[in-house]
């Protein structure tokens, strides 16, 4: 049973209920979010709401038959999220991200880690994707590094290393500078956890940079992390961004 933080009673049993329209639904769903930081890391923390992940073709199914049983439903952004309401609680349902890099597919699904949690069968996501997913989140207001290496910490001899290099391919700094946070954090234990060919790899990657031409366009990929805080490189300062899709 998942202790958060102490929630009222009416919180605990909105999750419970929510969990099992899901199940009736007989949509495909995982659940992230703080529910599945504890999981992984044995972390709570407070939370009003939970956040359930799916592929595209499932929230619409999800969201007709939560409005059937009487809850607010809103498509928040048809690009990425939509929300279910039973005030003062809420759930997202998340099927990409809000820079569009983390589309969730059915390898997700299929490499969730299954667990009861609030009397019903869930998968969680996997820890792979939660990591991919919150590498993206270095906000001003809110930067997930922490949750990151608390994750690796507690889950990291069980990580799949080589998926989450694929999924951050194109983006790879990030995971680089991660590692090296991580290094900061942990000078215990790193060696253990982080595997020492893939830090190789990615350092060779960071190093022959300076051996490769420059770019021919001035870019920044500053909003892909913050969407706020670069928008002066954008339009004061000549830069141009994209947001680039990721394996």
């Amino acid at each position: 049973m998942i202790h958060l933080d102490n929630p009222p009673e009416e919180c605990i049993t909105f999750f419970r209920d929510t969990l099992r329209l899901l199940q009736e639904s007989e949509s495909q769903f995982m659940v992230g979010g703080a529910l599945a930081m504890f999981h992984y890391t044995g972390i709570t923390r407070p939370t009003k709401d939970m956040d359930i992940f799916c592929k595209s073709s499932e929230y619409p199914k999800i969201l007709k038959y939560f409005s059937s049983n009487a809850y607010q439903t809103e498509l928040t952004d048809v690009r990425w999220l939509a929300k279910i309401y039973k005030d003062p609680y809420f759930i997202d349902i998340i099927f990409d991200s809000v820079n569009h890099n983390c589309t969730v597919d059915q390898d997700w699904f299929d490499r969730g880690a299954e667990s009861v949690l609030f009397d019903t069968k869930v998968r969680y996501i996997p820890a792979e994707e939660l990591v991919w997913c919150k590498l993206y989140v270095q906000n001003r207001e809110r930067h997930d590094s922490a949750d990151i290496n608390h994750i690796w910490l507690k889950y990291g001899k069980k990580f799949d290393w080589e998926k989450l290099l694929l999924r951050m391919d194109q983006h790879w700094h990030l995971l680089l500078a991660q590692i090296i946070i991580f290094q900061f954090t942990y000078p215990h234990d790193y060696r253990e956890i982080i595997p020492k060919d893939l830090f190789d790899e990615l350092i060779n990657r960071a190093r022959e940079q300076y051996e490769l031409p420059p770019c021919l366009e001035k870019v920044c990929l500053g909003p892909l992390i913050d969407q706020t805080q670069y928008q002066i490189d954008i339009k004061d300062w000549g830069y141009k961004s994209y947001t680039i899709k990721t394996v």
